[in-house]
């Protein structure tokens, strides 16, 4: 069987196996439309000999800006196979993160999706001198639109295409991208062919799906985890079906029925959340099967369940947890969670409800993915589950996470220094530490930068506090703090809609008040410190949470405190609440 060595070989490769196959579908008003394989290279060819006829150069640096559509696909691989570079960024980065990418990857060339992200690059304009052209996927009046180029293409031959796939090689570079990170300028992520194909060989063996089954992609496909994830189905087979967007992923779900989709914890969060607010509006008989069900799920096991734990989940999953299947569906063989810890609570809830939950770990610079929970090969929940294949993991002795394989970036754009410090003698040095446990499930501890000692001397590791922290129905949100001071103390974001609905039997005067009068509120901040009080008695008493802040609002990318993988960047949280954080230690 042939295989694949350039990224765009996948295409090819699916082409050959199961010619005509549809490897797309998305919405175009009412209807979902199949693109198939044979189309979709038509396609791609095309626009690489547009991109060719514009002029874009072999190893030349091309911007490409959009929400998950089939036309980021095509460019993906059109870019790609005529030797030059895609460099993948957010929509929603702010501007100074857009300039910093454009003036250190020389973009000349880029492709937006929409009006709305032309203006906003447009306005940088002037702080990027090299960039000369700006492109929109929509049609826009006196905006200049991508077609225009493709269209240019006519002059250029087969054969001229083929001379430049041709010289492109497994050991070409084949993306940069950039990770925001918590702290200083984005970094460039140099991947290679070889590092993102290895990478995507190593993962495909743990899912649970093959040929003919159907994708759901909702992700930033910007982002390496679902950008893996989708050359894994071309591989496999499947059929990748874009959601209209976020706030159409219920509809998108019972009209797709996927087999398969990749989340990040928050996603899984709101639609738990959801679930459990319609369990609050039953009343009766149903209310009460229905939170039984829960704790019936709260307590699964993939070992050693009783019989008669087997017949109350049973029951559970008749009355209560097949409604949760049909919300997604109703045909889920897997769902895959990455770039930051779920709730161990909501992997046996949703596990629980014969929702297969495959918890893994990876960074950008290794591909990204190296280590996965999976049926096939060995599950253990609370961990990030086994080593992927062909991909070695080992701890130092300060428990930092090294791995090593094909799938490990090339270095750092332009930053040999930073480079220097990560890759050493082969191996990747993630930044993150774990932990073994029954010898062979990695367990992912804290960020190695983000753990802290008090004034004490205690070492605290914030994510351990945290993800237990947010199991509490209360808490959107947390930061723990108290780097140098006393005692650690938590940054919070109440869960409003939760306290509302619990102060209508509580406190039922307190829903007359304003949301910033609400959550500051005495009996709200004692209720919330209850919370924190039963959470605490999991940890030792120099690790407890001694006092907290409420913060009113979400943290989000888009007010800066959150990157675009959702990680907190908690130098800017705690400036941004400086004030808060003082009156915590000084009262």
């Amino acid at each position: 069987m042939p295989t694949a060595t350039r990224l765009f070989d996948l295409a090819y490769l699916q082409q050959e196996t199961a010619p005509g196959f549809p490897m797309f579908s998305y919405k175009d008003g009412a209807n979902w439309v199949a693109v198939s394989n044979t189309e979709f290279i038509e396609r791609v060819n095309q626009v690489s000999k547009g991109l060719i006829a514009h002029g874009v150069q072999v190893g030349e640096k091309v911007a490409l800006i959009s929400e998950n559509r089939i036309e980021w696909n095509v460019l993906d691989f059109a870019i790609q196979q005529i030797g030059a570079v895609v460099v993948a960024i957010y929509p929603n980065i702010s501007e100074s993160d857009y300039s910093f990418i454009f003036n250190h990857a020389e973009i000349k060339n880029c492709i937006v999706s929409s009006k709305k992200l032309y203006t906003k690059i447009t306005s940088i304009r002037d702080s990027c001198p090299l960039l000369e052209h700006i492109f929109s996927l929509d049609i826009e009046e006196d905006i200049p639109h991508w077609q225009s180029f493709v269209a240019d293409g006519a002059s250029i031959t087969d054969e001229q295409l083929e001379t430049l796939r041709n010289a492109v090689g497994t050991e070409s570079l084949a993306s940069i991208i950039y990770t925001s990170g918590t702290t200083g300028n984005p970094k460039g992520v140099m991947l290679a062919h070889r590092n993102l194909l290895a990478d995507t060989m190593s993962s495909e063996y743990s899912f649970p799906v093959g040929r003919g089954d159907r994708a759901l992609s909702f992700l930033p496909v910007c982002h390496a985890y679902e950008r893996v994830f989708q050359y894994v189905y071309m591989y496999k087979g499947l059929t990748i079906f874009f959601a209209q967007s976020i706030d159409t992923i219920g509809e998108d779900f019972k009209s797709v029925r996927p087999h398969i989709f990749s989340a990040v914890p928050r996603v899984l969060e709101k639609v738990y959340e959801k679930i459990i607010a319609t369990g609050e509006k039953l009343t009766g008989f149903k209310r009460k099967i229905f939170f039984w069900s829960l704790r019936v799920g709260e307590q699964y096991t993939l070992e050693n369940r009783s019989w008669w734990y087997a017949i109350k989940l049973s029951i559970a999953r008749k009355l209560v947890f097949s409604k949760w299947r049909e919300a997604l569906g109703g045909d889920i063989k897997g769902v895959a969670s990455g770039s930051a810890a779920l709730q161990e609570r909501l992997i046996r809830l949703y596990m629980a409800a014969g929702i297969p939950i495959y918890e893994g770990y990876g960074l950008t610079e290794a591909g990204p993915c190296i280590a996965v929970n999976c049926f096939k090969r060995g599950m253990k929940i609370g961990t990030v589950g086994l080593p992927l294949i062909n991909i070695e993991i080992k701890l130092a002795e300060d428990g930092e996470i090294l791995t090593k394989g094909e799938n490990n970036m090339l270095g750092y754009y332009k930053n040999e220094e930073a480079t220097a410090e990560v890759l050493k003698d082969g191996w990747l040095y993630t930044g993150d530490i774990g932990q073994w446990v029954d010898g062979k499930f990695l367990k992912i501890v804290d960020r190695k930068k983000e753990m802290f000692k008090t004034s004490g001397g205690k070492y605290i590791v914030p994510q351990q506090l945290e993800s237990k922290i947010v199991e509490s129905s209360f808490i959107e949100q947390v930061m723990v703090i108290g780097e140098s001071r006393k005692f650690p103390a938590a940054l919070i974001v109440p869960n409003y809609v939760n306290l509302l609905e619990w102060s209508k039997n509580s406190a039922p005067s307190l829903a007359k008040l304003s949301k910033i009068e609400f959550l500051n509120h005495p009996e709200v901040r004692q209720q919330i410190e209850s919370e924190l009080n039963r959470i605490n008695q999991n940890f030792g008493n120099w690790e407890q949470i001694k006092k907290f802040a409420i913060i009113p609002n979400e943290m989000t990318i888009e007010t800066g405190e959150l990157t675009p993988t959702l990680k907190m960047k908690r130098k800017i949280i705690l400036q941004k609440y400086e004030k808060e954080v003082e009156a915590i230690y000084n009262t």
